[in-house]
């Protein structure tokens, strides 16, 4: 091993320690399920706003995105960036203070149990459905995540692709099994720090590089509809493709998927004072925009790049590594630059880490909490409810190292499909549950079901039909929902009166 090797090695190695740390510390003040899955309510706004978006942007931040910008333009990449910024303000602005006060009237600590305290599902048939839609679609999520460690790690240091999924899992899953909530918003908040400077960096490196700001928009304006919003850039055939309005409208769906994020809701509930709420929304949303456009934009000097000499073309899924490539390129300037390259390189880590620790946090509330205890009565202790949502991660960390085991599956893909299994299921009946009186259990069952539902019917066997159909899951998910929970709420009976006080006291 080569000293530039073993410094950027050594930087990582610092970095996961340090998310170790955190781990062991919170590990301490945990001792119920509240304090595991929402840290006792106690976060800040600045804690809560930083680990909200770290676990929402995951490695499709500084793996995805880039990558999508590097191969075919801008459209692709900003339309989907504006539908995630618009998500992320209206997920803060309307929902985020009334689900906080809801869960905390009605003593909800998990996503599944709120819907099946607010609708008074004795049966409990709502939380565990709700706690199912959680599990399979958080699986694949998490399956996403590692497999961007090993094409970190593969692509620089030529590490086997499957140890070093496992060797990022078994980090991740020690602090979140040790810590809970408290410790994967901590190490969230450092995350997100970590990701913001590993941007900053490459992207200052990146244009000089490839020769100046001016270079990199000579080379992008010579591309036929590289940088248009109306039009997308082919590759292979240097020509351009027209972008519609369904093309956008599809893009711009992701932004459905914020009302029905598990991970992101329990940082809502989370916080120790709603009015705390307005400066997350506003530190929030602030970093989201900067974040998506700084990544865009390293997509495009990254081609910028590729003109000059400066680094090889990057074909089909291995474009998600320019980041990886760039942080190579840095770690040749000496010493201390291979140590920044280090720092790049945890922050890809990071991002992946901050989105897979929530999930598994989510998804483990879900069997401990929802299903055993909640649907099948199950009585445990609270030493036993945690053993076992700490034996769920493993479990899930296990499944998510099984599916990525292809080191040609897209991140950007996987976690597309895994955004639109929870928008479609649960993006609808979260809003109509916060803002409509009137929906009921029925509604909502139907709602998680059509929509869950819908996700895989269009990904699968409408979607591949082309053309018009050729859309985004989650747009035609989201409005199935909609509609199955109107017609079936209208259809079926009024709430009783203590639901409609609820109602009213949580506005």
């Amino acid at each position: 091993m080569n000293t530039t090797n073993f410094l950027i090695i050594t930087a990582i190695v610092i970095y996961l320690l340090m998310m170790l740390v955190v781990g062991f510390r919170f590990s301490k003040r945990t001792s119920n399920s509240e304090d595991f899955y929402l840290g006792g309510r106690k976060m800040g706004p600045l804690v809560t706003a930083m680990s909200a978006e770290a676990s929402d942007m995951s490695s499709w931040l500084l793996m995805g995105l880039p990558g999508v910008a590097y191969l075919s333009g801008v459209a692709d990449a900003a339309w989907t960036a504006i539908g995630l910024g618009i998500g992320t303000w209206l997920n803060w602005y309307f929902v985020s203070r009334r689900l906080r006060r809801y869960s905390q009237n009605i003593g909800a600590i998990t996503v599944p149990e709120f819907f099946s305290k607010r609708y008074h599902d004795k049966s409990n048939t709502l939380n565990a459905l709700a706690a199912v839609v959680i599990i399979i679609f958080f699986i694949p999520y998490t399956a996403s995540g590692f497999a961007a460690c090993g094409k970190l790690f593969n692509s620089l240091f030529g590490v086997n692709y499957t140890v070093a999924m496992i060797v990022a899992a078994l980090v991740i899953v020690g602090y979140t099994i040790m810590g809970g909530f408290g410790a994967v918003s901590t190490t969230d908040l450092i995350q997100s720090i970590v990701m913001t400077v590993a941007l900053v960096t490459v992207l200052t490196y990146g244009i000089s590089s490839a020769g100046g700001w001016g270079a990199v928009v000579e080379n992008a304006q010579s591309l036929s509809g590289y940088l248009s919003l109306s039009a997308t850039h082919d590759p292979t055939t240097g020509s351009a493709i027209p972008y519609g309005a369904l093309s956008v409208a599809s893009c711009m769906a992701w932004g459905f998927g914020y009302f029905g994020m598990p991970h992101i809701l329990l940082r809502f509930m989370a916080i120790e004072d709603e009015k705390k709420l307005v400066l997350s929304r506003r530190i929030a949303t602030v970093w989201v925009f900067i974040a998506m456009a700084v990544a865009i934009i390293i997509g495009i000097v990254g081609l910028g790049m590729t003109n000059a000499g400066a680094l090889g073309f990057l074909e089909g899924s291995s474009s998600e590594t320019i980041i990886v490539k760039i942080a190579g390129l840095i770690s040749q300037h000496g010493m201390l630059a291979a140590l920044i390259a280090g720092v790049i390189l945890a922050g890809i880590l990071a991002a992946t880490m901050s989105t897979a620790d929530s999930q598994m946090l989510a998804a483990a509330s879900s069997v401990s909490q929802n299903v055993l205890q909640d649907f099948f009565h199950i009585k445990l202790t609270e030493k036993q409810s945690l053993f076992i949502a700490r034996i769920t991660i493993a479990a899930i960390a296990i499944l998510g190292v099984v599916l990525a085991r292809d080191p040609n599956s897209s991140v950007f893909g996987i976690v597309s499909f895994a955004w639109a299994g929870f928008g479609g299921a649960f993006g609808a009946v979260m809003l109509c549950s916060l803002f409509w009186k009137r929906s009921n259990k029925w509604g909502a069952l139907a709602g998680m079901l059509s929509g869950g539902a819908t996700v895989f019917i269009w990904k699968y066997l409408v979607r591949p039909l082309g053309g018009a159909w050729n859309i985004y899951e989650l747009l035609p998910a989201f409005f199935v929902s909609l509609l199955f929970i109107i017609v079936v709420s209208l259809l079926t009976a009024v709430p009783d009166e203590d639901q409609l006080k609820e109602f009213e006291a949580a506005k």
